[in-house]
């Protein structure tokens, strides 16, 4: 009986010891899983971190559920993707309730790429603030990891040197592989490419690539038998051999213009998988394992 009371006792401290750990822990929420796996990486055990978005999910649009209404009440920071992107994370912040919730706007000091002169119907579902697929050139994931490291330190100042020490470890892992990742897809500069929606431009611009066209005529737009007629031409003339694709899109039109051409499609998530501390790295090395197998 004595034994059985150690026994329960030691079981249920480990309980509390666990409870009180978690407990500590900040809370970060996040609209896409590569904003919470780089605040993993510089948070180490300090944070616990879950992204609204899936990693397959069109991160343009987003089902507002009081669910995550909820798991945003219990979170000390919020990290966006700003640029308009996830404008569905307002209602959610919102809704959430939590006054004392910190909102990092993760694009801070990105160089935005397709700016548009003006925002009009007419051009399709267009940002007027740019383009705001960023994360898919790793460098500005470490643009990314600073703007966390800045909001952790603010909020949590007592264990600066520690989120400094994981940024800094972040930062050689993540120039080591950007090293290694440009001299796999050396044999790939200057090529052309054709991407379903516009989410490639800044994958393309880190890899020396080219986007030649995309399937969708203008951004948000299904394309027309006369727009997939001109891509099979551009396709066939230019000698083009890549199609990326997101998996939230239709698969007919590509699927039609490889038929025509023989184009590869690469069905790539612009977002990684999960929100663990590795996942946005490793998102990186399985896109172009793939690319250049």
């Amino acid at each position: 009986m004595k034994k059985y009371s150690i026994c329960l006792f030691l079981t249920i401290f480990t309980l509390v010891g666990l409870d009180s750990l978690n407990a500590a822990q900040l809370k970060i929420a996040a609209s896409v899983p590569d904003l919470a796996s780089i605040a993993s990486y510089i948070g180490g055990d300090k944070v616990e971190t879950f992204s609204i978005a899936r990693g397959n999910d069109n991160p343009h649009f987003v089902e507002v559920l009081p669910s995550y209404m909820i798991k945003v009440s219990k979170a000390a920071l919020y990290l966006k993707v700003g640029l308009s992107l996830d404008q569905w994370a307002d209602d959610i912040i919102q809704g959430s309730r939590n006054s004392k919730l910190v909102i990092v706007d993760c694009s801070a000091d990105i160089s935005v790429l397709e700016k548009p002169g003006k925002a009009d119907a007419i051009l399709g579902d267009v940002h007027p603030q740019g383009n705001p697929h960023y994360w898919l050139d790793p460098s500005n994931g470490l643009i990314i990891g600073q703007n966390i490291l800045n909001a952790l330190k603010k909020y949590d100042p007592e264990n600066s040197s520690y989120y400094q020490a994981n940024f800094n470890n972040f930062k050689k892992e993540a120039e080591n592989r950007i090293k290694s990742w440009k001299e796999k897809m050396k044999a790939f500069n200057e090529q052309k490419i054709i991407s379903y929606h516009s989410s490639w431009v800044y994958f393309a611009t880190a890899f020396d690539l080219h986007i030649a066209g995309n399937v969708e005529p203008l951004p948000g737009i299904p394309p027309t038998g006369k727009h997939l007629s001109e891509l099979i031409n551009l396709i066939k003339s230019n000698n083009i051999k890549i199609l990326l694709q997101e998996p939230y899109f239709p698969d007919q039109s590509p699927k039609f213009l490889q038929r025509q051409t023989g184009i590869k499609i690469f069905k790539f998530a612009p977002s990684c998988a999960g929100s663990g501390k590795d996942d946005y790295l490793k998102h990186f090395d399985d896109m172009i394992s793939q690319i250049t197998k």
